[in-house]
Parts: structure tokens; sequence; C-alpha cells
């Protein structure tokens, strides 16, 4: 076993017995060990179907296309540990062409349906910058999502720098995305990107990372469109750490190269964030000429270690009426999902 605990070989949780590939009725389709995730998604022919993933680890590559719009993917156990989708792609890693993935490229799990739901599995990728020296490109996306209401309940998502990114299908797209219940573990800038996404009752989990320098890492890296908004609001969430104390940054903005006008946006709010963040600084510049206090960053009735009001001006809060524009319902507008 490659990093940690996350394979369902580790969970204790009984396997499915095997059948036949990809078995069932209707718009139901069964994926069980020794079957590919993949080779169901291809299956699909059209909008609402539902793939149940049974327990077990699937080590392959998925992406689901426009065209599997309201598509459910669930694990068949409640347990998110129990089904595991994992693969080990990185930035830097070569394709057989000698071209390498890039960033969106490396993601174990990549969408752009719309209405895609996925529930109660584990989304990993288990790259790891020790085993690959001669690497450069280190971020490593375990889900790369950029489908309008997209929904993600109950799931685990694993890596190191990039975990997960919160895409949009097009520049001008404000595409929207929620995630309740979820679990997201990372390093550097591990949920990131320019989607309207809500997080909601999640659990992230910043890891104890191999360097001798601090800040380790960042939470959040938006890229929120100057038009948008709404970009990254986290609510009744919770920050903990596997490093010391105050060796992460809550956020630093991302300013891509293709998208210099991007202002990005973040809020978060009634949330209990650990020790692990830096109480005193907890917002960093990604590049000089983008400094973070020009940018959308906000906080609002957090508390715990790392949500301490040290030095005012390093913690922008809203209002109790800016804050009124800030919720699940005013980000997600007619989707309820």
């Amino acid at each position: 076993m490659r990093r940690r605990t996350f394979l369902a070989a580790g969970t204790g949780l009984a396997l499915a017995a095997a059948a036949p590939a990809h078995a069932g009725t209707g718009r139901l389709l069964h994926v069980h060990p020794g079957d590919s995730v993949q080779a169901a998604v291809d299956a699909v022919t059209g909008p609402g179907w539902t793939i149940v993933v049974h327990p077990g680890t699937y080590r392959e590559v998925v992406n689901i296309p426009v065209a599997a719009a309201e598509l459910t993917l669930r694990g068949a156990a409640r347990d998110p540990r129990a089904a595991v989708i994992v693969y080990d792609n990185a930035n830097g890693t070569k394709k057989p062409d000698g071209t390498t993935y890039g960033t969106a490229g490396s993601a174990t799990f990549t969408s752009a349906a719309p209405g895609l739901t996925v529930r109660d599995l584990t989304l990993a990728n288990d790259w790891l910058r020790a085993d690959h020296p001669d690497i450069t490109g280190t971020q490593a996306v375990a889900a790369c999502t950029y489908g309008d209401r997209t929904h993600f309940d109950n799931v685990r998502l694993l890596a190191h720098q990039d975990t997960l990114f919160v895409e949009t299908t097009a520049l001008a797209s404000f595409d929207r995305q929620y995630f309740r219940r979820c679990y997201i573990e990372g390093d550097v800038d591990f949920v990131f990107g320019r989607a309207t996404a809500v997080f909601e009752e999640c659990h992230f989990h910043t890891l104890q990372r191999d360097v001798t320098f601090t800040p380790k890492g960042m939470v959040f890296a938006p890229s929120t469109a100057r038009a948008n908004p709404h970009g990254i609001l986290a609510l009744r969430s919770r920050i903990t750490s596997g490093a010391e104390d105050g060796a992460y940054k809550l956020a630093r903005p991302w300013v891509p190269s293709y998208e210099t006008t991007a202002w990005p946006s973040l809020v978060v709010r009634d949330s209990w964030l650990g020790p692990g963040i830096d109480p005193v600084a907890p917002y960093t510049d990604m590049r000089e000429q983008y400094p973070w206090q020009t940018m959308r960053f906000r906080e609002y009735g957090n508390s715990g270690p790392g949500a301490a009001i040290t030095v005012p001006g390093n913690r922008p809060q809203l209002t109790p009426e800016e804050a009124q524009s800030h919720t699940r319902r005013a980000y997600l507008g007619d989707w309820c999902p």
C-alpha cells in the first residue's frame, strides 16, 4: 500500500462477490471488483443513469463526458472508504507520446457532465513526490469537475498538491458545484479553481509535508472570474491538520496566466479552524503582482485557534449585512441539490 490507509483493502470491509460486468436493468449499472468504472461510464447511452460501484479498489482513470448528463455515481456501501477509485498521474508525468499530462490532465476523476451526483466514494491520486524526484510538475489531482450542478455528498477526496480542481466549462461560465459532508485532504492549494463552489459540513485536513520551510501549504486557491459575484464558500465546516501549529495558510489567490483579469473570491464562515492554520497571517500571495489584500477574501463567524483575530488587518471580516449574500442559496440560485 503506497500511502496512508485510504484503500479499501485497509478498511476491513468485506468486498462484494464478483458479478457479470456492469450487470443492471434499465438505467442502472453495477460495477464489481475486476470490472472497470470507465467501461460502465462508456456504456451510458444518455442522461439519467446510475452507476453503483461495489466495495473494492479500482485503479484507473475515469472521465465522464458531457453526454452523460444527470449521471449518479455512487458507492454501494454508505461508508465512502469501501469503494476507491485511484490512480497516480501528476502534472509532469509523461504520456506515451512524450508530452506531459498537465494539472487538469493528471486527474484520477474528471467530469464535464451537467447534473452529476457523486456519493459514498473515495476518489484519490496517490502519486508521491518522494517517489519521483525527477518530476517538477508535482500537481496531482484527485478530481477535476467542471459541469454545472455538480453535487458531491459523503465523498473522500485524497491527494497532496491540487487535490480538488473546481473548474468551469468556459471562462465566461459560472458553473455551480456543491460539496456536502465531504472529507478533503492535501497540502498545496488542495481546493482550487474558478467554479462557484459551496462546501457545507465538510472536513478539510492539511497533511504533514516533508519540507523544512513554512508555510507548508494552503487549503484554498480560488481563481474566480471577475464578473462572477460568487467564488468558493465554505460554511459549517472544519479544518484540521497533521502538521505543526501555524504551518498552513488558509488561502492564496490564483490568477492564471490565461485569465489575468481573475478576481479570486473566498468566504469561510461559521467554521472551526484548527491550530494548523496560521492565525496571525492566514493568507499569502501566489504572485507578487496579485496581492491577496486586493482579492475578495472574507471570513465570518469562525471559531477555533486558527480563527483567532490577532491582527485585524490580516483577517477581513464580513459584516452581518454582507453575510446575507454569502449563503448556499445565494451561491446556487435556483438549483436546490
